[in-house]
Parts: structure tokens; C-alpha cells; sequence
């Protein structure tokens, strides 16, 4: 019997990870230079081959159901705008705000939960299909001390996961049960619990120091709008990250479609309600908030059903949950986040203090900006899940092919967008505000919106490539240099050019996001040493 690699389990170390992996890719490779992943095999982007249709059936889905939100926003700000440009500002304010304390939890939510999944996934899947259970624990376990002899405490981990999902997996089997048992399931869910309750919380009692804080004085016309509209959505938050959480186990199990499902069932649901509730009810911007947190307790309601279906959310025991690991990586990804939050919420605090007209052209922009370019978002999922399994089964052929295929349509994808706004989004601005002084600044910021969609594909490419080969350390220390130079950009540009300054800083800032992420694989460092081969 063919004993699994440690790695097929996700339980090393990145740098073990890469060492065994660059010792296998020795064996089977002749001399590269990194900087050919990029180019790799590139007259195969578009085949439908293996790779190509399991990119395709978790980037399609997941593309759809990221784009859906930002949407069902953009339809939010269509129906705001038709009320003024005073609510509109006020709501674009409050929606950055929301947003941007939001992503400080999910994004390392989501990213640690889909890897933690596929590479859980992988075990269980491994462990489902043996015949001999007690033979597979023996070679797992002397396999391990003769490759790791040196990291007793990697070796000390595996061994115990493999314990807890062997007795686990047992188990189940046992009582005839179909349900997987992964325990990142039930840490993802508690975590995203906890802290959905502490957001709603916080933004509640906060609402109006926060929104202050952005630029709106407590005397302004837009103070009593956005203070509202941000306490009500606010009221969503456990809804929010909670079904977040759980896209974020789908997608490691590679099932992007039933996020998809509940994403759109709960944005054609605000959409309905918005003008019902706006103009029917007459609730104006209050009303737009309620639409959408009724539909994100749906999205959560849909997403938990189909769960129980599928995973076992309650652990048979509390030591499964393993909040250490959890915690130690969402830490780091935290780091990022807050550094990447800040920029962009800096930006729309200085839109906000240039009046109510420039905030109410930047939110329209920087909407459009975000929906288009989390499309990438769809390829960069794909990367994560395929290049968590194959670092999980020590399978650096995969890990390589599926980085620079990912990277590859992220190109293509990013000059498709590029000619789309900048042919179309001039017409489109007039969906979203009737106000000359505002269509006036839109006509400004299309260039930067369209031109930079290039290097936000690659940038968010990069990062789904980054998390999938479990590099977090990276992705937190270099995003928060990036973060440093942006900020002060930011600062000093939009003090002199105003709303145009303000986006050539944003421009500078996905720059140096892609460079980071370009830098990292073309110089072969972190976990993909292993593209610097020998014969």
C-alpha cells in the first residue's frame, strides 16, 4: 500500500512544506529561472484541459457570487442617488465604513478557513479511502520521523492530527454517518459568530464618532443620514461574516456554486425591497439599510442549511477546534487587512472632506472599481483551493501549473474589464446620478478606474496564490510596507490635486500591491523555492 506524503495532510510547517517539495521537484525537473512560471505552457490558457475545467468550476461561480454583493451595492447607490447627492454622499460614507471594518475580520476569516478546509479536506478524503486505517497511522508515522527527525514539534502535530481525524474518521464510519468531520468548520463558525456580534456592537455605539472620524462634522447635512443608514446595516454584521465564514469553507471544499445560490437569492432580495422600502414606505435611506440586512440573514440561513448537509458543525470534542493555528495565521492576515483597510478608508476621508459632491463621485467610482475588479477575486479563489491541495499532496508540478494559469487569465481578464469601463462607464454613470457637478467628476476618475483593472487582477491573483501556499507572514509584512509608501501618497497628493490625486495614490497603491506579489514567485523565495530546480 502507497503510503501519503505528511504533506497530504496540511499539518507541516510552510518551510517544511517547501523543502520536501523542492526535494521531490529535483528529482523530476531540469533548471528553470522563476521568472518562466509567468509564461509557462501560456499557448494553454484558454484549453479546456483538467486544470483548465477545475480553475473554471471554482473561478465562475466564485466570481458570480464576489461580484454579487458589491452589485447589490451599486444597486443600493443607484436607488440612493435618485433621493440626492447629500444621501448619496452620506450613505458612501457609511457603506465605506461598514465595509472597511467588516473586511478587517473577513478577509482573514476567508482566507484562513478556505486553506485550513482544503488541506483538512485532502486528510479526510485520504483517510475515507484506506484499507488498512492502523497500517496507513504506522507509515504516516514513521514516514514522518525519518523526513522531519529535526522539527519535533511539526512531528508532534502531525502526529496528533492524525490521531484526532483517524479516531474521528472512525468514528463516523461506525455510525453510518456521510457527514465530514472538519474541524476548521466549527473554529471558522465560532470565530465569525464572535466576531459579527462585536462589530454590530461596537459600529451601534460608535456610529457617529466613527463617521466624524471620516470627515462628516456632527453639524453637517450628511451626519444625520449616514448615521442612520450605518447603525441599521450594522445590525447585519453577525449575519455577514458569519455566512462569509462559511463561503469560506465551500470554497476550500471546491463547491463555489452553493455560495452562488444563497448570494443571489439574498441580493434579488434587496434589490426587490430597496424600492419598495425607499419609495412605497417612504423610509429613504433607513430603508435601503433594512433590504440588506434582511437579505444578508437569508444568504446566512441558506449557507448554514446546506452546511449541516454536508460537515459536522459541532465538534465531538472542544480540542478539535484547534483556535491556535486558527488564531495564529488570522493574526497575521489581520495585519494586512488593516493596513489595506486603512488605505482605502483614508482615501474616502479625503473624498469626504473635499464636499459632499467630490464623496458622492468617488463612491460611485470606487463601487464600480471594487465590483469590476473582484471578478478577480473568482481566479484567485480557484488558486488558493487547487494550490492548497496540491502543497497538501507534495504536488509541486500542480502548485506551479496552477499559478501561472490563474496568473495568465488574471491578465486576460484584467484588459477585458480595462476596454469594458473605459468604453462603457461613462453611459453607465447616469444610472447612479442625474447631478452635472458630480457626472462632471465621474468623467475624471474613469481613466484610473479602467486602467488600473490590469494590476488589480494580478494584484488579488497574487494574494489567492499567496494563501493557498499557506505564505501569510509574507502577505502580512509586505502589504503593510505597501501600505506605508500608499498612505503617505495619499496624503500628500490628495492635499494638492484633490479628487484626482486621490486616485493617482490609489493607482500607486495596486501597484506596489501586484509588485509584492510579483516579487515573491519571480524571485523563487518563501514556499516556492522549489521553482529554482537543478537537474
Amino acid at each position: 500500500m502507497v503510503v501519503p506524503s505528511p504533506l497530504e495532510y496540511g499539518l507541516l510547517e510552510p518551510d517544511s512544506v517547501t523543502l520536501l517539495m523542492t526535494e521531490d521537484h529535483n528529482q523530476s525537473s531540469s533548471s528553470h529561472h522563476p521568472l518562466l512560471l509567468f509564461f509557462k505552457d501560456a499557448r494553454l490558457t484558454f484549453k479546456w484541459d483538467e486544470l483548465g475545467k477545475e480553475i473554471a468550476e471554482i473561478a465562475l461561480p466564485a466570481a458570480l457570487a464576489l461580484a454579487a454583493d458589491p452589485i447589490a451595492s451599486l444597486v443600493d447607490t443607484a436607488f440612493i442617488g435618485q433621493i440626492g447627492p447629500v444621501e448619496l454622499a452620506a450613505v458612501g460614507v457609511a457603506i465605506a465604513v461598514f465595509n472597511q471594518v467588516s473586511r478587517i475580520c473577513i478577509f482573514p476569516l476567508v482566507s484562513v478557513t478556505t486553506s485550513f478546509v482544503a488541506e483538512e479536506d485532502a486528510t479526510y478524503k485520504t483517510l475515507s479511502n484506506s484499507d488498512d486505517d492502523f497500517e496507513l497511522e504506522q507509515g504516516i508515522t514513521t514516514t514522518t520521523i525519518q523526513q522531519e527527525d529535526e522539527n519535533e514539534e511539526d512531528i508532534e502535530k502531525l502526529f496528533n492530527s492524525d490521531i484526532s481525524v483517524s479516531k474521528n474518521f472512525e468514528a463516523e464510519r461506525e455510525r453510518g454517518r456521510e457527514r465530514k468531520h472538519i474541524p476548521s468548520v466549527s473554529a471558522a463558525l465560532v470565530v465569525g459568530g464572535v466576531l459579527g456580534l462585536i462589530q454590530a456592537v461596537f459600529l451601534v455605539l460608535a456610529a457617529k464618532p466613527v463617521l466624524t472620524f471620516m470627515g462628516i462634522k456632527r453639524d453637517e447635512e450628511m451626519m444625520t443620514p449616514a448615521s442612520r443608514y450605518l447603525t441599521l446595516r450594522s445590525l447585519g454584521a453577525p449575519a455577514v461574516l458569519l455566512s462569509l465564514a462559511m463561503q469560506g469553507v465551500f470554497r476550500g471544499l471546491k463547491d463555489t456554486k452553493t455560495p452562488l445560490y444563497a448570494t443571489v437569492a439574498g441580493d434579488a432580495t434587496n434589490i426587490v425591497l430597496d424600492p419598495m422600502l425607499i419609495f412605497v414606505f417612504k423610509m429613504g435611506v433607513s430603508g435601503a439599510a433594512i433590504a440588506h440586512v434582511i437579505s444578508q440573514y437569508l444568504i446566512a440561513i441558506i449557507l448554514l442549511k446546506r452546511l449541516l448537509y454536508h460537515v459536522d458543525v459541532l465538534p465531538p470534542n472542544l480540542k478539535d477546534l484547534q483556535f491556535g493555528r486558527f488564531l495564529k495565521n488570522g493574526f497575521l492576515l489581520l495585519m494586512r487587512v488593516i493596513a489595506v483597510t486603512f488605505c482605502v478608508t483614508l482615501s474616502a476621508s479625503m473624498a469626504a472632506r473635499e464636499g459632499a459632491i467630490q464623496m458622492a463621485a468617488f463612491q460611485i467610482c470606487l463601487q464600480v472599481w471594487l465590483a469590476s475588479s473582484l471578478l478577480a477575486d473568482g481566479l484567485a479563489v480557484a488558486g488558493q483551493a487547487i494550490i492548497a491541495s496540491a502543497f497538501a499532496r507534495n504536488d509541486s508540478a500542480k502548485a506551479s501549473a496552477a499559478a501561472a494559469r490563474v496568473l495568465q487569465l488574471g491578465v486576460v481578464l484584467g484588459l477585458v474589464l480595462c476596454a469594458m469601463l473605459g468604453l462603457g462607464f461613462q453611459f453607465a454613470s447616469h444610472l447612479f446620478t442625474k447631478d452635472v457637478g458630480v457626472l462632471h467628476l465621474i468623467y475624471t476618475g474613469i481613466p484610473f478606474v479602467a486602467l488600473t483593472q490590469p494590476l488589480n487582477s494580478l494584484a488579488f491573483v497574487f494574494d489567492g496564490i499567496n494563501y493557498g501556499s499557506s505564505d501569510f507572514a509574507y502577505s502580512a509584512y509586505s502589504m503593510i510596507f505597501v501600505a506605508v509608501i500608499s498612505i503617505t501618497c495619499v496624503l500628500v497628493l490628495s492635499s494638492f490635486y484633490g479628487f484626482v490625486g486621490i486616485w493617482v495614490a490609489l493607482t500607486i497603491y495596486m501597484s506596489l500591491r501586484m509588485l509584492a506579489g510579483f516579487l515573491r514567485i519571480g524571485t523563487a523565495s518563501g514556499p516556492w523555492t522549489f521553482l529554482r530546480t537543478s537537474s
